[in-house]
């Protein structure tokens, strides 16, 4: 009833949708690395906006006299004296691990400031 159809003919026909869909799928991959490297559109051109302008310049003025120039002075020199303060701490806690270093005998190590190496391990 139905004429013999060569194998190697019904495994071609077989794998066409295959060969076709991959074929296809190489063509978005292609289209989509053109786009990726093509250079991205211009932005357009800036309006002429009389209120964004005015709303722009209110925030500058907003954001120069929130906070009164003598208000600014007097933080920092609170701020100065406080760091003056916690120096002094450090400075008479350094001086009585010393003290007490020297009475009993030990050397204190050298502290500085940053991250140093920890658990007795050495620079070699």
């Amino acid at each position: 009833m139905f004429p013999e159809i060569p194998a190697p003919l019904v495994s071609a026909l077989a794998d066409a949708p295959l060969a076709l869909v991959l074929l296809w799928m190489i063509g978005q991959l292609r289209r989509e690395l053109e786009a990726r490297n093509a250079p991205p559109p211009a932005p357009p051109p800036p309006r002429h906006d009389p209120v964004r302008e005015e709303l722009a310049a209110f925030k500058l003025e907003v954001a120069r006299t929130y906070v009164p120039l003598s208000l600014i002075r007097d933080l920092d020199v609170r701020l100065t004296q406080q760091l003056g303060r916690l120096e002094e701490k450090l400075d008479e806690v350094s001086r009585a691990a010393t003290a007490a270093a020297a009475i009993s005998a030990r050397t204190v190590p050298g502290r500085g400031i940053g991250f140093g190496l920890r658990g007795g391990e050495h620079e070699g």
